[in-house]
């Protein structure tokens, strides 16, 4: 039988806490750190620590960030008085990419969802009702995932938000670029029908 050594077998478990990160996938990374030399490692660890240490919420808008508020929260540039809902800083991150939106972001860093024991006091939905009370936002746009714990967490926000005269939009979804038809599935043919526009 072979031998387990427990310091391998604690950095495994280590990786196998990351999200996606399965059993084999974790020991692939384990041995990638062995091949590692000393330095590399101490450069990975101290890599790891800096993150953990030196990011924090924006105090405005809950993305990560390294100072006081994120870049996008101070620049004069952006539209304050529009805010973007995402679950996620990667979303701000995907959405920053299209070049298409110039308004602020609010992060709730998850979803509502009572069978993982997440419920709306776990999110920053409270700094947000917070901020659209303090601010002059005129739109809030709803970008979570388009899955139940998303579409449940959106419909919850704008049911606090809609009495405080804020337009309260959701983003549109539906087929995606490059796919087929016949793959698709009933909810999302159903968005992309209701999502239709005009193009004459």
């Amino acid at each position: 039988m072979a031998e387990t050594l427990e310091p391998l077998e604690r950095l495994t478990d280590m990786f196998r806490k990351l999200d996606g990160v399965g059993k084999k996938s974790a020991a692939r990374y384990a041995f990638c750190v062995l091949n590692f030399s000393e330095q590399e490692a101490r450069d990975f660890a101290e890599a790891i620590l800096a993150a953990k240490t030196e990011i924090r919420k924006c105090s405005v808008c809950c993305n990560i960030t390294t100072g006081e508020k994120c870049k996008i929260c101070e620049s004069p540039a952006r539209d304050h008085s529009i805010v973007c809902v995402v679950e996620d800083p990667r979303a701000v991150m995907a959405i920053e990419k299209t070049r298409q939106y110039n308004g602020v972001y609010h992060v709730l860093h998850g979803t509502i969802s009572p069978m993982r024991g997440v419920t709306p006091d776990k999110l920053t939905i409270r700094e947000l009702l917070a901020r659209l009370n303090n601010s002059a936002v005129s739109e809030l746009i709803l970008a979570t995932n388009p899955t139940v714990e998303g579409e449940a967490t959106a419909m919850y926000i704008a049911r606090l938000a809609s009495p405080l005269g804020v337009k309260v939009t959701r983003i549109a979804n539906g087929v995606p670029v490059g796919g087929d038809l016949e793959y698709a599935d009933e909810v999302t043919l159903r968005r992309a029908m209701e999502g239709r526009y005009s193009i004459n």
